[in-house]
């Protein structure tokens, strides 16, 4: 099946394993995965979804039918759809925080139960009764959506650790955001994944405003691909918003886990577009610098821009397009018309005895 032949910006070669800074094996530096039209293709589709799904789940916020809090994906599609392209599903595990539809949409999750679960429905993935931010698939090795900042990680370490154990092959993906990163249980993780040597990929997803403060104003440290060191976990900075960037690295980050090497960081520089949450006015940026990342640097168009070299029409792209957002209605009215859980069901999944 023929490559694509996208002009790309010349690279760095890849690291020697042991740098002059350095007395130890690192990782090499990541090429930018080069794709077929029809993996092109595919990313363009999944990358689409995640947004039409997140734009629809803020409308349906909007008019009260989905309760709680509702942290919307829009901008950061090329995180999850490159990582999780790259992983085997019932093999390798994935894990992550609050903000998580997005990468369920990527793992190929029915947007149907995914919606219905929004709108707190019988049908959804967590039977109605998690919402937006703890959505599980023991099928698809998908362990939440959790909604204490930074906790995935420690579980995270944990899955890392039954893989090794069960002697598997898989390995772990644990997703946190830059405001994570700063949690002490994140540090004692890193501690353990290291001298256990854990099959696990720690992904920050950097989109630079965590809650509402600049990663500049809340990181003495803000270059975040370095917070292994110390660990002696090597880090890789990654163009975030960019689906071939994102899958080379994680390519590379899986040979060296799966080398035996134990953990490895990647730093993923994304963006999103929304505030922290449906809540958030996001008055702590400009419009004007979330309209400069939007024209400069959105995934989507990014990846267009392969797309239109490798010989895709505006046409096919118009017919994905019409495709997703029928997906997307679809899912919204199943939601809508699906029914809430039984009243006995508040009883079910809950310890009530004392020990």
């Amino acid at each position: 099946m023929a490559k694509t032949t996208t002009p790309r910006p010349a690279r760095a070669k890849a690291a020697k394993p042991a740098g002059a800074d350095h007395n130890r094996l690192r990782p090499s530096l990541p090429e930018d995965y080069e794709a077929t039209r029809e993996e092109l293709l595919e990313f363009y589709r999944q990358m689409v979804l995640i947004r039409r799904f997140e734009e629809k789940a803020g409308q349906l916020y909007g008019l009260g039918l989905i309760g709680g809090f509702c942290h919307l994906y829009i901008g950061q599609e090329a995180v999850a759809v490159g990582i999780q392209s790259a992983l085997k599903p019932g093999k390798d595990s994935v894990i992550t925080g609050y903000r998580d539809h997005g990468h369920m949409l990527a793992y190929g999750i029915d947007p149907n139960v995914i919606m219905a679960e929004l709108t707190g429905r019988e049908a959804g993935i967590s039977r109605g009764k998690g919402g937006s931010m703890h959505m599980f698939s023991v099928e698809h090795k998908f362990y939440g959506g959790h909604g204490i900042v930074g906790a995935q990680v420690s579980l995270g370490a944990g899955l890392g650790f039954a893989h090794k154990y069960n002697g598997d092959g898989g390995v772990c993906v644990a997703y946190f955001g830059d405001g994570a990163a700063n949690q002490g249980q994140v540090y004692e993780s890193f501690n353990m994944a290291e001298l256990w040597k854990l099959p696990i990929i720690f992904v920050i997803e950097n989109n630079q405003y965590a809650m509402g403060t600049s990663v500049n104003r809340s990181s003495a440290e803000d270059q975040l691909y370095r917070r292994g060191e110390s660990f002696r976990i090597p880090g890789i900075q990654v163009n975030g918003m960019d689906v071939l960037a994102v899958r080379g690295a994680t390519e590379e980050a899986l040979k060296w886990v799966q080398a035996g090497n134990g953990p490895i960081l990647l730093e993923m520089k994304t963006y999103r577009y929304r505030g922290h949450s449906m809540s958030d006015p996001a008055k702590y940026r400009s419009r004007e610098e979330v309209q400069s990342m939007r024209e400069k640097s959105d995934p989507i168009e990014g990846v267009k821009k392969y797309l239109t070299a490798a010989g895709v029409s505006e046409d096919e792209l118009k017919t994905i397009d019409q495709d997703i957002r029928k997906i997307v209605s679809d899912a919204a009215d199943f939601a809508e018309t699906s029914p809430e859980p039984e009243l006995h069901d508040l009883y079910t999944d809950v310890l009530v005895e004392q020990y």
